[in-house]
Parts: C-alpha cells; sequence; structure tokens
C-alpha cells in the first residue's frame, strides 16, 4: 500500500495535527500548529502541514513553509529566520517495524512529501533542517540533495543530583556548589522575562556586529500561545535585578537550550550561566526529563562552555537543493522586512 500524503490547515486542523505531533518521538513544541502558524506570519511564509498515512495509520509528519517573493520561490523546514532550532520531518509508528518494513515506509514517506513540494511549491531552493531523532536522510541523497551533518551537544538526565553534577568538569562542579544561595535568585519567570532574556541576546549579538533578527515579541507570543510549559524561561537575579537567563523549549522527553545564557554584562561574584544550566538540568530531572539538548556544537569558543557538562554528541543534518545564491537573496529579503 502507498503512502497518502495530507495536507492540514493550520488554523482549522489543529486538534488532529497536534495528535500526530504528540505521538512522534522526533517532535518539538515547534511543530505544534499554533507555532506553525505563528512562524509563518512572523516570516512573511505560508505554512503546509504535511502528513503521510498508510491506510488510516499516520507514519510521518513534515512541516514546510512555502516562501514566495516575485520570481523567488523556497520551501523551508523550519521557516528562515524564525531561529527555530529543529524542524523537518519526523516519524511515526515506525520504531517497531523491521528494518527492510521500516526502510519502505520511510522513503515512500518523504518521497511522497517531496513530490508533494515539487509539485505545489516548486521551489528554486529549499533548506530543511532536521533534529537528531531524525537520522535516516538516504532518501533525499536519493532525490539529488545536499546533505550536511550538523552537530549538538546532548546531556542525559539520569541517576540522582549528585551523579549528574559529578559528570561536569571540575569549574563547573565548583561553580554550582560553592554559589552562596543568599547571593541570588533563578526561577521560572513570566512572559516579561522572556523578552528580557531575548533582548539580551540581541544585545550581545549587536556588540559582536551580527544580525540577530529573533523578536522578542514573536517570542512571548511563542510563550503565551504553546501549552504551559512548553517554553520556560528561566531567569536569574542577583539582588532583585535581571541579570541573564536561558529560554528552555521542553518537550515529552527533552529539554532545549533555545536562547539567552549570553556573558553577562557585570561580575556579580557568581557563575551566572553555570547556574541557570544547572537549575535547568537538576528540573528536568526532577521532572523525568530525559536529555538536555545544549543546541549546537559547531563553534568551537561556544564548545568549551558546552563541553563541561560532559554531554555527548548529537548529529543532525542540513538538506538542501536549488539555485546556488537564493538563500542569500531570502536573506538580504528578510533583513529589511
Amino acid at each position: 500500500m502507498s503512502i497518502e500524503i495530507r495536507q492540514f490547515d493550520p488554523r482549522a486542523d489543529i486538534d488532529e495535527w497536534n495528535r500526530y505531533v504528540e505521538r512522534s518521538d522526533g517532535t518539538n513544541p515547534f511543530f505544534r500548529a499554533e507555532a506553525l502558524a505563528l512562524q509563518g506570519e512572523e516570516t512573511d511564509t505560508t505554512p503546509h502541514l504535511l502528513a503521510g498515512f498508510k491506510g488510516q495509520e499516520p507514519v510521518g509528519v513534515f512541516p514546510v513553509f512555502e516562501y514566495a517573493k516575485g520570481p523567488i520561490t523556497g520551501a523551508f523546514s523550519p521557516a528562515p529566520h524564525s531561529w527555530t532550532s529543529y524542524l523537518g520531518p519526523a516519524l511515526l509508528n515506525v520504531a517497531k517495524l523491521k528494518r527492510r518494513k521500516a526502510d519502505r515506509r520511510i522513503k515512500r514517506f518523504l518521497e511522497g512529501c517531496l513530490e508533494w513540494i515539487e509539485g505545489t511549491i516548486s521551489p528554486l531552493y529549499s533548506k530543511f533542517v532536521t533534529g537528531a531523532a531524525f537520522d535516516d536522510v538516504r532518501p533525499f541523497r536519493w532525490n539529488e540533495y545536499d546533505v550536511v551533518p550538523g552537530h549538538t551537544y546532548v546531556v542525559d538526565l539520569e541517576g540522582s543530583e549528585e551523579d549528574l553534577q559529578k559528570r561536569f568538569s571540575s569549574d563547573a562542579r565548583s561553580n554550582v556548589r560553592n554559589a552562596d544561595d543568599d547571593a541570588y535568585v533563578i526561577e521560572e519567570g513570566d512572559g516579561d522575562d522572556v523578552e528580557r532574556i531575548v533582548e539580551k541576546v540581541r544585545q550581545r549579538y549587536e556588540s559582536q556586529g551580527q544580525p540577530f533578527r529573533l523578536r522578542s515579541g514573536f517570542a512571548r507570543s511563542l510563550y503565551e500561545t504553546l501549552p504551559e510549559g512548553a517554553i520556560r524561561p528561566y531567569a536569574c537575579r542577583v539582588d532583585g535585578e535581571f541579570q541573564g537567563g536561558i529560554l528552555v523549549v521542553e518537550s515529552d522527553r527533552t529539554r532545549y537550550r533555545w536562547q539567552g545564557g549570553v556573558k553577562p554584562d557585570v561580575d556579580v561574584g557568581i557563575a551566572i550561566n553555570d547556574l541557570l544550566d544547572w537549575h535547568v538540568m537538576r528540573d528536568g530531572l526532577r521532572d523525568g526529563i530525559e536529555e538536555y539538548d545544549l543546541v549546537g556544537a559547531g563553534v568551537p569558543s561556544i564548545n568549551r562552555y558546552k563541553a563541561k557538562f560532559n554531554p555527548r554528541l548529537e548529529t543532525h543534518y542540513e538538506i538542501t537543493r536549488g539555485a546556488f545564491g537564493i538563500d542569500l537573496l531570502v536573506d538580504r529579503y528578510q533583513k529589511h522586512r
């Protein structure tokens, strides 16, 4: 039996689409219909929510954003400049299949989605960024897409809190254990803290002469629209003043270090980011979360900090096809929106 590709409306089919998202181990809150609709509005793209079915059984989801500006068309997942970490395809009801049947199902699902994208969008350029849970990218290669591996660090949240700390480097362990509890407060904040965290990141990028186009209002909309706990703003205050924070995205089994954790403006006598990351991991461990994805392991200067939590290295993929330079034109348009 072939795989049927169906399209869902991010406004009208919220409940049904989200049921499939929730049943997949490879998704995160950005896959939810509410988040996809917000990403489309923010980036001036059209979200297409594709799902594959074998009969009535769902086999995968693949949200795709259509970009159209004059003669330029593109297919993206995630949307361009939405600052969403991972999207692309995610699978359902495949893990228990034998290898040959699983290979056939994944191939048919992906090729059905790619055929839909080519027939409906006809993109001059396509770019998809998968999460680490999606590792069978062969069908993309077989269909003449370029596949480039990327890397991230993931901390396994297992054992006791003491066991988790023991795996840290000595300086990270010392920074956490020796911090005066009366010198700071770390807590989950509110929508205002979401905006404060994003603005801290913006200031950091601008100080380095780099563009940063994630709007604090967009991040707050995600926080307010997604289910409670999907976006968690961890904020650190010293003497009542906000000094830094981390925006955490949370799925059933994974916490993602989405934004924040930048170097503080002033020295307040404690290692703010070590403490923030520790609280994120500790709370995740207490809540039964299995892992903490530090989101990125491709920048040596940042890797040195992340590696002190003794993470494992995971691979994800950037998948592209199309005219060279189209992505630069899309980038130029987004800069001037």
